[in-house]
């Protein structure tokens, strides 16, 4: 029988980290890494054992992969959908000053809009404009399922590894 403290640990940090995933839903927001730090948060408290290691850093990768999937996905969208290297660099930092600015969702209105007036200056043509907008859509949609079936994949390995104490 688990003692208290194992219990509420485990308990806690298998309602955080289901938490992260939900919050994957709200773009920008770092859902990925909330489950990653509540593994980590975990493997302190309750300590490393060799698998724990080998488990947090398999964690790890699913962590960079999925923080990493959101740009990748979402430029590859937009330049699929014909936007510019230019346009696709000053949207991601109108996303980010739109997070800062509005939080949590100034991010997820900036870069729409900054790919589309900037692809409407450089094209004079709304239609050209309204593709690379759909485009990062798209690829927000595919990074979102991506890094929600990583998120799964992480705590189904946390659980392995709280399980198996």
């Amino acid at each position: 029988m688990p003692d208290l403290g194992s219990a509420l640990s485990f308990w806690l940090t298998l309602v955080v980290m289901l938490f992260g995933l939900v919050l994957l839903l709200v773009p920008i927001f770092p859902g990925i890494t909330v489950i990653w730090v509540a593994a980590l948060i975990y493997g302190l408290v309750m300590g490393f054992d060799t698998l724990g290691i080998i488990l947090f850093v398999f964690i790890t990768i699913g962590m960079i992969l999925g923080v990493s999937a959101d740009n990748v996905l979402m430029g590859a969208g937009a330049r699929r959908g014909g936007a510019s290297w230019l346009t696709i660099i000053v949207a991601l930092v109108a996303g980010i000053v739109g997070t800062i600015l509005f939080p949590p969702i100034g991010g997820f209105i900036a870069i729409p809009i900054a790919i589309f007036l900037l692809e409407l200056v450089r094209n004079r043509e709304w239609r050209s404009a309204w593709r690379a907008t759909r485009g990062v859509a798209l690829g927000w949609g595919l990074s979102f399922l991506v890094r929600f079936g990583i998120g799964l994949v992480m705590i189904a390995a946390w659980l392995i590894w709280a399980l198996s104490k």
